[in-house]
């Protein structure tokens, strides 16, 4: 039996915008910040006045209700939706105006609620995508099979490999994605996106689906991650344990605004969130 996920203590130290940061991050420029993020649909603001700030190196977890905003959040950061008013900083850089493909290459990668493999192809080439954005061999290369080609080929499958030995996953290279395990389906959804080479790694609900010895080597996984990519990671989850287990800092949602920040004991602790989940209890109940 695998001994039990334990997070090393980290202190939080005070950012711009009302947010919090792990201390060894503090010197560094934020990998993320959204400034009074909002966007409506046809009049019913989904999520308004969102400021959220995350480390260069820290694990942040975004929390609410179910219906809270909170993929809405991440298909805002992605680009998959434009703001209707805000603004969003990725390393620095503005990002309006930009699309998926254009977040991807500044460094913003996810994974999805519903999984979103390339089925019918192998788990390599569903890895080798995510390296798009890396390939070593010009068009006209590909097209002469120039010897820039095979070798561009060889480090692409080389470093898919590395990517997949990850989760120990190597020895499925050559099988159908589809044919997969679910929970092997989300540990490569996650491969995938670490292909793209990115500094802040989305996860939404990534433990969905996952049995508890599962979701404790999810635990071990995210935080070997950031420590040998040196990236962030913000993660949507509905499973406490995993979100107080391994959050630095955490932010929570309800009907599309933030109604804390804070460290987990903090958040544990904090009635307006006990309020949001479990509902206003009524005078005089027990």
């Amino acid at each position: 039996m695998t001994q039990k996920f334990k997070r090393e203590p980290v202190k939080m130290v005070p950012a711009p915008s009302h947010g919090i940061l792990p201390e060894r991050d503090a010197l560094s420029r934020p990998v993320l910040e959204t400034r009074n993020l909002g966007i409506d649909f046809g009049g019913l603001h989904a999520v308004e006045d969102f400021n959220l700030i995350i480390g260069k190196t820290e694990i942040a977890g975004l929390i609410g209700p179910n219906g809270a905003g909170k993929t809405t959040v991440f298909n805002l950061l992605t680009k998959v939706y434009q703001p209707t008013i805000g603004t969003i900083l990725v390393n620095g850089r503005d990002t309006a105006g930009m699309n998926t493909v254009q977040a991807n290459k500044l460094g913003i990668a996810r994974t999805f609620q519903n999984i979103r493999l390339f089925g019918n192809m192998s788990v390599e080439d569903n890895v080798r995508i995510g390296l798009h954005n890396q390939i070593g061999y010009s068009t006209a290369a590909g097209i002469f099979r120039l010897p820039s080609f095979f070798r561009g080929e060889r480090e692409q499958h080389e470093r898919a490999l590395e990517l997949l030995s990850l989760f120990d996953m190597q020895d499925l290279a050559d099988h159908q994605a589809d044919s997969l395990p679910y929970g092997a389906q989300r540990k490569l959804e996650i491969v995938r996106a670490l292909a793209t080479n990115p500094s802040l790694l989305l996860l939404d609900e990534p433990a969905a689906g996952m049995n508890p010895h599962e979701t404790e080597e999810l635990m071990e996984n995210i935080a070997r991650i950031r420590d040998k990519f040196k990236i962030a990671i913000l993660l949507i989850e509905h499973d406490m344990n995993l979100v107080m287990g391994i959050c630095e800092g955490i932010c929570v949602l309800n009907y599309g605004r933030i109604i804390a920040k804070g460290t987990a004991s903090e958040i544990q602790q904090n009635p307006t969130v006990i309020e949001a989940y479990l509902g206003k209890r009524k005078e005089g109940q027990a």
